[in-house]
């Protein structure tokens, strides 16, 4: 036997002398933030550009959505590629070049490329529009980018 009192606090429990159960939680009403309108029905993504979500007939954007057909699409590539020699082959070359000389000074035609930047892509549709930045760190980053943007364009027509 337990001489704590009763968890659910029954009418005959100590904790809850004269008093009833609390009644239903009210329902919850949000009054902050915003949410983008989705399409009445709702439909499977074919495409995600950064914030784009874009559906087989309608473009869904943190603003708002409006239909795929007659919206124009743009991309800016705003990506640098960058190669040079990685400081662990430096480091090596350096090191090594006391041990044998001439096979540590190979290390320094080690490349290692760098990526970085954005896409800016923006979808316009009559007077309204809107621009996304996607962050870009590998070479796949960039081509599948532009596959996505260019089989959305694609379904444009």
């Amino acid at each position: 036997m337990s001489h704590y009192p009763d968890p659910h606090g029954g009418p005959g429990s100590p904790w809850n002398a004269g008093q009833g159960l609390p009644g239903p939680v009210p329902p919850y009403e949000s009054t902050g933030g915003y949410s983008a309108p989705l399409p009445a029905v709702p439909e499977q993504p074919i495409a995600v550009i950064g914030d784009i979500t874009v559906t087989q007939n309608t473009v869904v954007t943190p603003v708002g959505s409006f239909p795929l057909r007659g919206s124009t699409w743009a991309i800016n590539d705003m990506t640098t590629v960058q190669q040079g020699i990685p400081t662990w082959a430096t480091v090596l070359a350096v090191l090594g070049f006391f041990l044998v000389c001439a096979l540590s000074l190979l290390l320094l035609l080690v490349k290692e490329t760098t990526v970085t930047g954005t896409i800016q892509v923006t979808v316009t549709y009559g007077d309204r529009f809107y621009t996304t930045q996607v962050p870009v760190r590998s070479p796949a980053d960039i081509t599948r980018t532009h596959q996505q943007f260019n089989y959305v364009r694609s379904l444009t027509f």
